[in-house]
């Protein structure tokens, strides 16, 4: 563990000698200040806020993550090229000892920077909540300065209907010569349609059961979040033309005086939260939610975000250091992945690898598109062919399947959304996000660049003299 600890400590220094950590100090806590000047809100201290945490925390974790992948790539790649790692080598430590110091020596560098980077963003939101009004600060306590846990509906069962249906067209003749793969995207549209779309005159009612959380948010308020679009009405036109409809809410045992009623108007196309009075749950913990249309449209509340009640958790300081913890997990990751290319190649085909890594790391809702397409073929509108055979498709398919599921052990958590609306970064997102980012796919990297580093032949490097 001392070889470890003072390859970590060399590495430091090295970082040191670069100017890197005074300079990025600097550049991160110059933004944590500036931005806030800069940025542009919607003129509540509710919209300010949220801003700010996305704004500070994006751009903190965009400049460290960079620094991380350039150092890592650059901390053995240049120590081979210049021969210095031949120096170190023929000392009593081994070169695993080596690899695992120069990451925990990244690591620690991470963290100190890290950590002044949230001790700064937390000071700059403390001091501009303290000066708001008594009621703006009371919104950003139960809004945004808080962690809040987050319950949905149930998914319904849509998928096995769609089965369901595919099963009983199946049976007609002229099924096997339809597009298949456009025909289950009409059945599922159609399907889910009749759990999104609420008429004018109809209503739509959400049974959320609490659960655990029962006993939580006995005696306090509970915060509905809910998102709709106008049927025919796109994001386009509602950015050019934003439009507002009634809305009316009725939430509670049904039939009982346990209810709480109130009609609002809300615009399309964006989230709104507000408060509706505790224990309105029934006896079995479950809460009912109902809307009515009173439109002349057709509004839709889709499956995912159309609807979610939040409830208190626990407070912020906590909840943003959890948050900065899975920051962290991140920045572990690419130290690995950086140190993983600087193992075997040159510096500035390292940094390209690392770089053209992480932006297919970034690229999933790209990946996604393609799979729910079935492939990348296209039809050539002049002869109406498909431009690829079907074998590359489904060759892309399943490799950009499992890339994704790849991708996502990673994506799956993001401490910045969460922060930003006031949501809850559980111990056990944290913990996921150790074994997951950190151990399972930081493991993965390390094990590729500690076997090629240990078989790498570094004698035949050459210096830069």
């Amino acid at each position: 563990m001392k070889r470890v600890l003072s390859i970590a400590l060399l590495t430091l220094r090295a970082a040191m000698r670069y100017r890197l950590v005074m300079l990025l100090a600097v550049v991160v806590l110059a933004l944590v200040v500036l931005v806030p000047l800069i940025i542009r809100d919607d003129g509540t201290a509710r919209g300010f806020t949220q801003i700010l945490l996305t704004y500070t925390l994006g751009v903190t974790t965009a400049l460290l993550g960079l620094a991380t992948l350039w150092l890592a790539t650059g901390t053995l790649a240049r120590d081979v090229e210049e021969c210095q790692m031949q120096m170190v080598v023929v000392k009593p430590i081994a070169r695993w000892q080596i690899w695992v110091g120069k990451w925990m020596g990244i690591m620690i560098l991470n963290l100190i920077l890290l950590g002044v980077a949230g001790g700064a963003i937390f000071g700059v939101l403390q001091w501009r909540a303290s000066k708001l009004p008594p009621e703006q600060q009371a919104i950003l306590r139960n809004e945004v300065l808080v962690a809040r846990g987050s319950l949905k509906e149930p998914t319904p069962p849509w998928r096995e209907i769609v089965e369901k249906v595919l099963e009983q067209q199946a049976q007609n003749p002229q099924f096997s010569t339809l597009d298949q793969r456009l025909f289950r995207q009409q059945i599922e549209e159609q399907v889910k349609a009749r759990f999104q779309l609420v008429p004018p005159g109809y209503g739509r009612r959400w049974e959320i059961p609490l659960g655990i959380a029962k006993n939580r948010v006995k005696d306090k308020p509970l915060f509905l979040r809910v998102k709709f679009m106008a049927a025919g009405v796109t994001p386009v036109e509602l950015e050019f033309n934003p439009r507002s409809y009634l809305a009316t809410w009725q939430v509670g045992v049904p039939e009982s005086p346990k209810t709480w009623r109130d009609q609002m108007t809300l615009a399309a196309g964006a989230f709104h939260e507000f408060a509706v009075p505790p224990n309105l749950f029934s006896d079995q913990g479950v809460l009912n939610i109902e809307f009515q249309n009173q439109n002349e449209e057709t509004l839709l509340f889709d499956l995912t975000d159309g609807m979610e009640v939040l409830y208190r958790e626990g407070g912020f300081t906590l909840n943003f250091v959890r948050g900065l913890g899975i920051i962290a997990c991140w920045l572990a990751l690419l130290a690995a992945l950086g140190l993983a290319a600087g193992s075997f190649l040159s510096f500035p085909v390292a940094s390209f690898v690392s770089l053209a890594a992480l932006i297919v790391g970034l690229s999933s809702g790209t990946l996604a598109q393609v799979i729910e397409e079935g492939g990348i073929s296209g039809v050539d509108h002049d002869t109406g062919q498909i431009t690829h055979p079907l074998w590359i498709d489904q060759m892309v398919v399943f490799l950009f399947s499992c890339l994704l599921k790849i991708i996502n052990l990673v994506q799956g958590f993001s401490p910045i959304d969460l922060l930003s609306t006031g949501r809850s970064v559980t111990w056990e997102q944290l913990g996921l996000a150790l074994l997951q980012i950190v151990v399972l796919m930081g493991g993965l990297f390390a094990i590729i660049g500690i076997t090629l580093f240990t078989r790498r032949e570094l004698a035949t490097a050459q210096g830069s003299a």
